[in-house]
């Protein structure tokens, strides 16, 4: 999962591959004051969910680095064995979210890594902070995450939010405010302790307990950040990080989630152009345009927002609002443009949004009826403690017209989500700077060029701001490259991760 609306935004010297697998257990950091937390057991046992051979325990790291012997935060980790003999180590993975579950991503290790990367490392993977299992930070209930995400009530004429109106504006005022104010109620401490400077810090003792000097390391979407941001921390622990679908660290909050429009209206083009090739495809024919394509989807969005459409799951109106979610989580893979084919032939043949509801659902992680995870939680806090944001809601305004130019579909409402960030405590913010891991060996950023929620231009930012950084290019469109289906980017991840070779900077795979 990628930053979404929400909050939104929302990858080798001196070694060869074979080389002695370390003993699991405490390899210390240089931080006498950590003794604590590196000297921990990881009592390996059986998980509450997961593939047979999967194991899983807990750590505990500190709730605020500055204040080690204070209050501490559980960590929940997941470990799949190694499955041949010449172990290396661990690759630790992140799924990305902000909000992923690395612990449930490490189930489906099979899919994201290679057979050779398996046989080679433990895929090891760990909720972030905050995150599912490791001390959840929960802001909104359930009840009150539907209505967040459900969009303004007040909505006039067509649901265009590049020009709202004062009672729009309120209301999306009292809503943002409305979250910060619950996260507080509810998580004052946790709350303020969230930014990726905490998560790679926290991954830095992981990496310790599982007795590997260096980090060998996979992450997708913001898992790119943590993987930046521990080479920022620590440049003499990394041996290999592989940055999937890049983020670009050094922009600001609001500016990232103007620039994702690019992202989304480039993959939305690309799905229109493939949804018109097909005899199913409700916005037009093969002798349409992309044009008219993508005009017959912005006119069925205008009129969710005057009637909206009906579900069968619940009692929930499906609006512009939740409509355009089901729309957006289909851009993050070709694997659902089958599915947002048969959703948008429901409901503009028929008035029916379930499949559209059931599709926005999945992407924000509501299980079921009654309840989220709380991925949502998660999103916005990293989001707004990462970089500064605007606290003028006029930079929103603004900003909203701007990627409403950049994609009239999916921009201003991308540009909303980051709204909360205006009133997140300004003690949790970390500034802005560039992470450039200087003094660590090379660091490899893929980057697919037709990407919806990353765009290929975060990638190329991210490896030129890493000394050490070189990009891998897939042009394909979904999210992240590898195991997506290009076997020229899976044989060079995979050399890279097992015996650290160095592909030519700029290697391309059509």
């Amino acid at each position: 999962m990628a930053a979404a609306l929400a909050g939104a935004v929302l990858l080798a010297t001196g070694c060869t591959g074979g080389e002695d697998a370390p003993e699991e257990g405490n390899v210390a950091t240089t931080d006498p004051a950590l003794a604590d937390f590196t000297d921990q057991e990881l009592a390996w046992g059986e998980c509450d969910s997961g593939p047979d051979g999967a194991e899983c325990a807990v750590y505990e790291v500190p709730l605020d680095y500055d204040e080690p012997g204070g209050e501490r935060v559980e960590i929940a980790v997941k470990r799949f064995p190694s499955e041949g003999g010449d172990r290396i180590g661990s690759l630790l993975v992140n799924p990305g979210g902000p909000g992923g579950s690395g612990y449930d991503y490490v189930d489906h290790a099979a899919f994201t890594v290679s057979d050779a990367v398996r046989e080679r490392f433990d895929v090891v993977g760990f909720d972030p902070r905050g995150v599912g299992r490791s001390s959840p930070l929960t802001c909104l209930d359930s009840e009150g995450l539907d209505a967040f995400l459900g969009g303004v009530d007040n909505v006039e004429g067509d649901g265009d939010m590049s020009e709202v109106t004062d009672a729009e504006l309120a209301e999306l005022e009292e809503d943002s405010r409305g979250f910060v104010e619950a996260c507080q109620a509810n998580a004052p401490e946790l709350m303020l302790h969230m930014g990726t400077v905490n998560v790679a810090r926290d991954m830095d003792i992981l990496r310790a307990l599982v007795g590997d000097e260096q980090l060998t390391y996979l992450g997708a979407s913001y898992g790119t950040h943590i993987g930046a941001q521990y080479a920022e921390e620590f440049p003499d622990r990394v041996r290999a990080l592989v940055l999937d679908g890049a983020v670009d660290p050094s922009q600001e909050q609001l500016d990232l989630s103007v620039a994702q429009a690019t992202g989304f209206e480039t993959a939305l083009r690309a799905f229109v152009e493939d949804c018109l090739g097909q005899q199913d495809c409700p916005l037009g024919g093969s002798g349409d345009g992309v044009e008219d394509g993508v005009d017959a989807l912005s006119d069925f969005l205008a009129d969710t927002a005057a009637e909206p459409l009906s579900n069968s799951v619940d009692d929930r109106e499906v609006n512009r609002a939740r409509a355009e979610l089901g729309v957006l989580a289909a851009l993050y893979t070709e694997s659902w443009w089958p599915r947002v084919r048969e959703g948008l032939t429901e409901a503009m043949d028929n008035g029916d949004g379930t499949v559209l509801l059931q599709l926005g659902d999945d992407l924000y992680s509501r299980g079921d009826s009654a309840a989220y995870e709380n991925s949502t939680a998660a999103l916005i806090a990293v989001n707004c403690s990462d970089s500064p944001s605007p606290r003028d809601v006029d930079a929103y305004v603004q900003a909203a017209v701007e990627a409403g130019e950049e994609s009239p579909i999916f921009g201003p409402t991308l540009a909303w989500g980051a709204l909360p960030c205006a009133y997140w405590p300004e003690e949790a913010v970390t500034p802005t700077t560039g992470l450039d891991g200087a003094g660590a060996d090379p660091i490899m950023v893929v980057g697919t060029t037709r990407d919806s929620a990353t765009p290929y231009v975060w990638a190329e930012a991210l490896a030129g701001q890493l000394e050490s950084g070189f990009l891998v290019t897939r042009d394909g469109d979904g999210h992240t490259a590898y195991r997506m289906g290009d076997q020229c980017v899976d044989d060079i991840v995979d050399a890279y991760l097992i015996d650290l070779t160095v592909p030519e900077d700029g290697m391309a795979c059509a």
